[in-house]
């Protein structure tokens, strides 16, 4: 039986109070099989189906705001660069990432079955015990709240942290190694101009090392109940996505907290930034630490904490008008030859 905690754990009825928390002896642990937090499903399916709904239904608000071209604005890439550049169809794109949540849902399954049954009623045991260790000065409401959603909130920061160094360290592998990234990486890379569902559009084995059994180990280590793993799992669905979008909307949630976001990621896909930038999805801290960061933009991220849409824009800009003028130079110098 699983009996790790807590967030969205069952509620307890408050009206007498934290009055279980000053009794003499410690409450009875009486457990019981938890309720699933929907009737339609248990919360393991929940945990592996969330994410992928989430992915295509976020995919699906990023395609519609491509199609319809509703934020030009904050595109990153002209539209028409998606079918010039990347080397990638939609439909293998489509293919990969469909396998791919297939692979993802199989492994997750065999998981569950073998998992232990989740259970309630230790919860009051556990908290009487958090309150004999507390200072007094601190309110019963502040053991309560802590012990029911500050433990989940730091388990789910280690989760994020863990993923980030997992991620970081097999993607900057796969770019030093010329025989992975060959084989197994440079499938990711046919997308010079992300888009939102081209997300997760790696070779299989990739997929299933970076993010399959990096999440899988991230919530092995932090004890994750599986109302725990469908916040991790979605959450980093969700960001990883948003990396990929294509767009740097002002309103984004994801864009306004990371720094790691669309326009850090877009650097790592073009042919300058392709050694740079390798950390993902959530921070930046690793790059920072090994200088792997792209450095196109020390002087303008010194005043700002991020590239913003423009100025990424303008300095692709720029680069473009550069490569030109060497075709053009090159150009002239043939035909002169040709001339003598």
């Amino acid at each position: 039986m699983s009996v790790n905690g807590t967030l969205f754990e069952q509620s307890f009825n408050l009206k007498g109070g934290y009055d279980y928390m000053h009794t003499v002896s410690a409450p009875e642990i009486k457990l019981t099989p938890r309720e699933d937090l929907t009737s339609y499903c248990s919360d393991g399916i929940l945990a592996l189906a969330a994410p992928v709904i989430a992915y295509w239904a976020q995919s699906a608000f990023f395609h519609i705001i491509d199609v319809f071209h509703l934020a030009e604005k904050y595109r990153i890439h002209p539209s028409e660069e998606i079918e010039k550049r990347n080397r990638a169809t939609r439909l293998q794109v489509l293919r990969e990432v469909i396998f791919q949540h297939i692979v993802q849902t199989v492994v997750g399954l065999i998981f569950l079955k073998f998992a232990d049954e989740s259970v309630t009623g230790f919860e009051q045991n556990e908290m009487w015990h958090w309150r004999q260790q507390a200072p007094g000065f601190i309110p019963d409401a502040a053991v309560y709240y802590a012990y029911m959603y500050g433990v989940s909130l730091i388990k789910l920061s280690l989760g994020f942290l863990f993923i980030d160094t997992w991620q970081y360290f097999w993607h900057r592998v796969m770019h030093l190694s010329p025989f992975m990234y060959k084989y197994f990486h440079s499938i990711h890379h046919e997308l010079y101009v992300p888009y939102a569902y081209g997300a997760l559009f790696n070779n299989p084995v990739e997929g299933f090392i970076l993010d399959t059994l990096g999440t899988g180990i991230a919530m092995f280590l932090t004890g994750l109940t599986h109302r725990e793993e469908a916040v991790l799992f979605t959450f980093a669905t969700m960001k990883t996505i948003d990396d990929h979008c294509g767009y740097a909307l002002p309103f984004d949630p994801f864009q306004i907290v990371f720094p790691n976001n669309a326009v850090y990621h877009d650097i790592h896909h073009q042919q300058f930034g392709l050694k740079t930038n390798f950390a993902q999805p959530f921070f930046t801290f690793w790059d920072n630490l090994f200088g792997t960061n792209f450095k196109g933009f020390e002087e303008y991220q010194k005043k700002q904490r991020r590239v913003t849409i423009d100025k990424y824009k303008e300095f692709l800009a720029k680069r473009e008008a550069e490569k030109l003028e060497k075709i053009k130079n090159f150009s002239k110098k043939n035909e002169n030859k040709k001339e003598k």
